[in-house]
């Protein structure tokens, strides 16, 4: 029998009780199952796995509560509960990675016994790995440090992801410096009883007013209040999370944080990943100089003695070379992107592509704008999955773009249900965020369809980090396909996007695409370094000297004077020192999708194959292996070369 979603409280009032009965309920189960593991082992080597996985699985669902609940749920009751709840997860987690007697019933098992069984044998050696990586070998007092630590760790990086999540700025404007922004986004920022505009540092408001407003003091003015979210309050957080992440993996026996955190990931080496940066570097440097001359050959029109074109004045100045170079106006381009149809077309588009059909479910959420569906394959009645969607920006919500676990799937015991966190206009959106949407989708779906295996270790988005946006950076392509876009994207009057204006888009896309790789590997060296500087000692650079050269040496853009951008840079936290991660499965996801016809990418034979060797598996085989299953050879950094260099 397929298992049943969970059901949500009914009202806001009942959701503190829910919240602790829910994570309440999982601590105990997981400490229970635990307890029994270290007292009475079954004799069976495969048996005492399981055990062990279903507790990981009930300690996960209380974490997932936790994570989801802190960063979507309106009531800072619950956000605190939802904190509190994440924190006592992964204390619990750190103390069995640091019991001896726990250790001890895995190291006992016969490797022979579970020879047979490879989902098995993988899963034995990867806790046998985690107990290591976990420092159990260590002395008592060591192990107390370490459960210090890890605490601390969580500690900071909430407190890290909250300080980014409520510090909203705002800048106050004439309506008359408002000139070029687009008539809807004007109409949803009235003019106050002051004679002013608000403008904050939320997505749906910053994006277009970076883009679109002539005023150049405004487009500076925003953009200082963006970069500068969070400073002055997360630098000494980020300050201490990276010390003691440097003594945790070095406690452990590796020589620095990357180390240990690249350790479990394809890229295998701490040290590979400044390697990686350079190579990427070195392809982009000379489409970064082409996209840069051009911008500033039009920044020059406008500023004849300009040597660089400032930070503040980029997407601006980009948009007016796509609009005259490749005659694509993004204000035109917006009115074929009404939210309500997007959020449709892709769950068509997405449906079509990998058989299956989503029906809207009236169940209780978090909030009132968050809608609800269950999936199922074309075909069956079976439900394989519930998702929800959380799409608008509001008070005290995360800031980003993110999927989020409520609950992984295990075949006959957890249906898989995500969520989808964004931050999109209720109206007209910018080509770029539908493009967003479908890459969050992609998680989406790697979480519900990889969900349905026999583990909770292997469920949903389980594969090596390095790798999981591969999947969703894949998708992206549909977003960009004037045959998918056609079937959605029209204007008030019903009138698909002309072909001709997509073929457009796509051109002015590739302009750019030099900077965007140099400044993602500005954001990758930022991260690794931050961490990597640590084996130096105590002495670590200050984290602004630090970043501005940083941007110096891979950035194409200039460094704006006063500003703090790692302040809000969310990803030092969950990704820590592996933002390499979004170029790597980039390379990873152009090679894959040279295996779709772009003639008919609903073709179902590749869709198919690619959504059962690699999407289905979930964590249960090693990407590389999952990827060459499907492509039927390694992949290449070839198709990425290729999509560069054009």
């Amino acid at each position: 029998m397929t298992p049943a979603p969970l059901v949500l409280p009914t009202s806001a009032a009942d959701w503190p009780a829910w919240f602790r009965a829910r994570t309440e309920a999982e601590l105990a189960r997981a400490s229970e199952l635990v307890d029994a593991l270290r007292a009475t082992p079954p004799a069976d080597p495969i048996d005492v796995l399981r055990q062990w996985d279903r507790a990981a699985g009930h300690l996960g669902n209380a974490a997932a509560a936790g994570s989801l609940l802190g960063n979507v749920h309106p009531s800072d009751e619950v956000r605190d509960l939802a904190d509190a709840a994440e924190q006592e997860a992964q204390r619990i987690a750190t103390a069995w990675g640091l019991d001896r007697a726990l250790y001890d019933v895995f190291a006992a098992l016969d490797d022979a016994a579970v020879a047979h069984d490879p989902a098995a044998a993988r899963l034995l050696a990867k806790v046998r790995d985690d107990f290591r990586r976990s420092g159990v070998d260590q002395d008592e007092a060591t192990r107390a440090r370490i459960a210090e630590i890890r605490e601390r760790i969580t500690e900071l990086d909430q407190e890290f992801s909250r300080v980014i999540r409520d510090d909203v700025r705002t800048v106050r404007v004439p309506p008359e410096r408002l000139a070029g922004m687009p008539d809807d986004w004007l109409a949803a920022h009235p003019v106050d009883d002051e004679g002013m505009v608000t403008v904050t540092t939320d997505y749906p408001d910053s994006i277009p007013v970076r883009m679109f407003a002539r005023d150049q003091d405004v487009r500076r003015d925003v953009t200082i209040a963006f970069l500068d979210r969070g400073w002055p309050t997360t630098e000494p957080l980020l300050t201490e999370l990276f010390a003691l992440r440097h003594e945790l993996a070095t406690t452990v026996g590796y020589a620095d944080w990357p180390s240990y955190d690249a350790d479990v990931k394809m890229i295998g080496d701490g040290a590979a990943i400044p390697a990686f940066i350079e190579r990427i570097v070195e392809a982009a440097e000379e489409p970064m100089r082409r996209d840069l001359a051009q911008l500033l050959e039009r920044y020059r029109r406008d500023f004849p003695d300009a040597t660089e074109v400032p930070g503040y004045d980029y997407n601006h100045y980009a948009e007016l070379v796509r609009a005259e170079e490749y005659d694509v106006d993004s204000q035109r381009v917006r009115t074929y992107f009404d939210f309500a149809k997007v959020r449709a077309g892709l769950l068509e588009v997405t449906g079509r592509l990998f058989g299956l059909r989503y029906e809207q479910v009236d169940v209780p959420a978090w909030h009132e704008e968050v809608t609800a569906y269950d999936v199922r394959r074309d075909g069956e009645t079976e439900r394989i999955g519930r998702i929800y969607l959380d799409l608008h920006p509001r008070e005290g919500k995360y800031k980003h773009a993110a999927q989020f676990t409520l609950a992984d799937g295990v075949t006959g015991e957890q249906l898989p249900e995500g969520v989808l966190v964004c931050n999109f206009s209720r109206g007209l959106m910018e080509h770029d965020h539908v493009v967003t949407l479908f890459h969050e989708f992609g998680h989406l779906l790697h979480h519900v369809l990889g969900g349905h295996g026999d583990w909770f270790r292997y469920a949903g988005v389980a594969t090596e980090w390095d790798f999981v946006e591969a999947p969703s950076q894949m998708l992206e392509e549909w977003a960009w396909h004037a045959d998918v876009l056609r079937t959605f994207a029209t204007d008030a009057a019903g009138e698909p996007i002309p072909v001709e204006l997509v073929a457009a888009m796509r051109a002015a896309d590739d302009y750019g695409k030099g900077i965007y790789a140099r400044t993602q590997m500005f954001y990758a060296a930022m991260s690794y370094w931050f961490h990597a500087d640590r084996v130096h000692g105590d002495d670590a650079p200050d984290l602004t000297a630090r970043m501005r050269e940083l941007q110096g040496r891979y950035a194409a853009l200039p460094y704006l004077p006063g500003t703090h951008m790692f302040a809000s840079f969310g990803h030092l936290g969950g990704y820590s020192s592996g933002y390499y991660t979004y170029m790597w499965s980039l390379v990873i996801a152009k090679d894959m999708f040279s295996a779709f016809d772009e003639s008919d990418l609903f073709r179902p034979e590749v869709a198919q194959r690619y959504r059962d060797r690699v999407l289905v598996p979930g964590g249960a085989g090693d990407a590389a292996d999952l990827v060459a299953d499907f492509l039927g050879r390694p992949f290449s950094f070839a198709s990425y070369a290729a999509w560069l260099a054009r």
